[in-house]
């Protein structure tokens, strides 16, 4: 990074600081529903959280990676019977992916989008594909872990008691339908999330501490990192 730089942060840069290759972090999340405890913006909340403690990781390692303002809309729509919810759609996020990592790519060598939203995977891989067959150096990579849980569960709940305690309403805290993705996805592509979950949470936030959140950022962090540092700017694999 240029030594007039003080800060990772791409909105914070001036345009001499970004003439350079290297590689931007988009942090991708969602303004939806996370049950009666935690904020709207959660998805989001975390994917931030996790690209700047991923940048961190990388530049230490001396791999430096700008870090772009977050997409905080993105594809809810199982979501969209709950109150709150605002969700862009698949094919408006997919248009935004497209012509965001085209733009940076006149001046960055590699973008990679740090998704915290299950709901946006579909989108992001067909984007991610069609920037692949453009000759765009783009990836996508999840914000989790071999533990983590569906949504609003004890992952998330650990995580924003330790990213943002004063949103977290803990007392509000109840689980919800427990069983896994494949046993509920075909109920909630037709009828939405609310037609098996009620209070909107998949998991059980029981047990959920900060330690455990600050646990889990590190370990998402770290593993992306791993994965970006495994395959060299420009390859194709």
């Amino acid at each position: 990074m240029s030594s007039a730089s003080h800060s990772s942060a791409l909105g914070d840069a001036a345009w001499p600081d970004t003439d350079r290759a290297g590689l931007l972090l988009v942090p991708v999340g969602s303004l939806e529903q996370h049950g009666p405890h935690l904020p709207l913006d959660t998805d989001t909340c975390i994917a931030q959280s996790v690209t700047a403690r991923l940048a961190e990781l990388l530049g230490d390692a001396g791999h430096p990676a700008w870090v772009g303002p977050p997409l905080g809309y993105g594809s809810s729509g199982e979501h969209q019977t709950f109150p709150g919810t605002v969700s862009i759609g698949g094919e408006a996020l997919h248009h935004v992916v497209i012509e965001l990592v085209r733009s940076a790519r006149t001046w960055i060598d590699r973008v990679v989008l740090v998704n915290a939203h299950g709901g946006n995977v579909p989108t992001l891989a067909r984007a991610v594909e069609q920037l692949r067959d453009e000759g765009h150096d783009a990836a996508w990579m999840p914000c989790r872990t071999e533990s983590t849980d569906l949504h609003a569960g004890r992952t998330e709940t650990s995580l924003m008691l330790h990213l943002r305690p004063g949103s977290v309403r803990l007392e509000r805290a109840a689980s919800g339908d427990t069983r896994p993705l494949n046993e509920i996805l075909p109920i909630m592509r037709e009828h939405g999330l609310r037609a098996v979950s009620p209070n909107g949470v998949l998991g059980d936030p029981a047990g959920a501490t900060a330690a455990e959140g600050a646990q889990l950022l590190e370990l998402m962090a770290q593993e992306i990192g791993d994965a970006i540092t495994a395959r060299p700017v420009g390859s194709s694999t």
